[in-house]
């Protein structure tokens, strides 16, 4: 088992699947979300980028995988990405082996990195809320609210709160604000595109950039996206389809000994340099032992 324990989070892995627990003052977005479990089949891959100051660990999930970075689609900043966590100088060597065994398990299971047609994570648990600007969505799985405040236009406020029930809603789009430009939460409903802008759009509600609370729009649109009619088809398309056969492994390299005989002596140095303590050599030791 591996895991590093720092301010910005919590990941520990245990051959199978990543668990991420986000500091306490972690990015409101990263809170909302709140633990996370990734299984090795939804990674392409992982990377730690050092800077002076400690780095960064990543987790590159596959395309399609989770409804979080699908809602997202690429926006999200390093500091609300949940599967990125900052890594302090005296623990880059524990993030660094932390990458050896996700890697490891990635090559020993032969999981492909390509897109996936269903996602492998579920979505955010329920009731979720979020958001911010001219009001407020909330999401209990079979409806979404949007609630308005004063900053509201008559044309949503006239109406009063809007429902949309899941079977109603086509889709769901996020976008930040961006500088000067306005950012937006939008539910598409069944029967056509809305023309009018989300400032007057009763489906919508209208960001304005002014705190990070507002990116926790994402995690209602996340929310949604995942069970909606349609994902929900392609997972049950997707049940009952045989899991796929694992290819032979093949036979060990002949340097296989030499190599795992290098490890142990860097965790070694590790260890007397005081970057690992004794219970994260302990259990890295035997992580390594137990694959030969």
């Amino acid at each position: 088992m591996a895991e590093i324990i720092q301010r910005d989070g919590t990941w520990t892995f245990d051959g199978e699947t990543v668990r991420i627990v986000p500091g306490g003052k972690a990015h409101p977005v990263r809170l909302a979300l709140g633990e996370l479990a990734v299984p090795v089949q939804a990674l392409a891959g992982i990377s730690f980028e050092p800077d002076r100051k400690g780095g960064r660990l990543r987790l590159r999930l596959r395309g399609g995988a989770c409804p979080v970075l699908r809602a997202a689609d690429g926006r999200l900043k390093d500091g609300a990405d949940p599967y990125v966590l900052t890594v302090e100088k005296d623990r880059t060597g524990v993030a660094e082996y932390f990458v050896d065994e996700v890697r490891n398990a990635l090559l020993i299971e032969q999981v492909p990195d390509g897109p996936v047609g269903r996602f492998l994570l579920p979505g955010p648990s329920l009731p979720v809320s979020g958001g911010g600007g001219d009001g407020t969505a909330s999401f209990d799985g079979e409806t979404v609210r949007l609630t308005w405040n004063w900053k509201a236009e008559e044309a949503k406020t006239a109406s009063g709160p809007a429902a949309l029930p899941l079977a109603r809603i086509a889709g769901v789009r996020w976008l930040p604000a961006i500088g000067l430009e306005n950012g937006y939460l939008r539910f598409e409903p069944v029967d056509g595109p809305v023309s009018a802008p989300p400032k007057y759009d009763p489906c919508s509600l209208e960001l304005w950039g002014m705190s990070k609370k507002e990116y926790t729009a994402v995690v209602v649109a996340a929310a949604v996206l995942a069970r909606l009619p349609q994902a929900r088809t392609a997972v049950a398309a997707t049940a009952g389809a045989p899991a796929p056969t694992k290819a032979p492994a093949s036979a060990p390299a002949a340097d296989d000994h030499d190599v795992t005989l290098r490890r142990l002596r860097e965790l070694g140095e590790l260890h007397r340099a005081g970057v690992l303590t004794d219970e994260e050599f302990s259990t890295a030791k035997q992580a390594i032992l137990s694959r030969m």
